[in-house]
């Protein structure tokens, strides 16, 4: 069965949610600190609300939908992506890519590589990842994106975090 990529809309908050949580166990197991990742995925009505408010609100978020339709609900969303203008006051480009997502099953499908062509395509882009990532670092090298030198604390985790651009062809 092939993998559907669509827009999110409200009624995909909570699915939505719970892969976003499940996507930060996976992706992050081992880069920050074990006791902080568990409090920060935690939560899920949380970030239900959040997923709501933002799909409310008409942010636009892609979501990959799991093709065996007796996935549990925690297993409906396989990954996500969403993009947008730079929040950055020093953007080196106006697109920021702010998140792409993949559940651990499916790392290596090419399901990353169809989530961010639906969210950038090829524009140039940049980015923010936590600088101990260093599977993402490489799959956004991959896409052309490279360290510019810009570094900050994320205090969400509370690591550091760089910034990636992908520069206009």
């Amino acid at each position: 069965m092939a993998i559907e990529i669509r827009r999110a809309v409200v009624a995909d908050a909570e699915a939505a949610a719970w892969s976003h949580l499940l996507c930060w166990r996976e992706a992050y197991d081992g880069t920050v600190d074990p006791v902080l990742l568990a409090q920060h995925t935690s939560d899920i009505d949380r970030r239900v609300q959040r997923w709501a408010a933002a799909l409310g609100a008409g942010y636009e978020r892609w979501l990959a939908v799991n093709p065996d339709p007796a996935a549990a609900l925690q297993d409906r969303v396989i990954g996500f992506a969403s993009a947008g203008p730079s929040r950055d006051d020093d953007a080196p480009v106006p697109l920021e890519l702010f998140m792409v997502y993949v559940r651990a099953q499916w790392w290596g499908s090419g399901l990353g590589y169809r989530l961010l062509d639906v969210a950038i395509g090829k524009e140039p882009a940049s980015l923010w990842v936590l600088e101990a990532n260093e599977r993402a670092r490489a799959f956004y090298r991959r896409q052309g994106f490279a360290e510019d030198g810009t570094k900050v604390d994320e205090p969400f985790f509370g690591v550091p975090e760089i910034r990636m651009v992908r520069p206009a062809p």
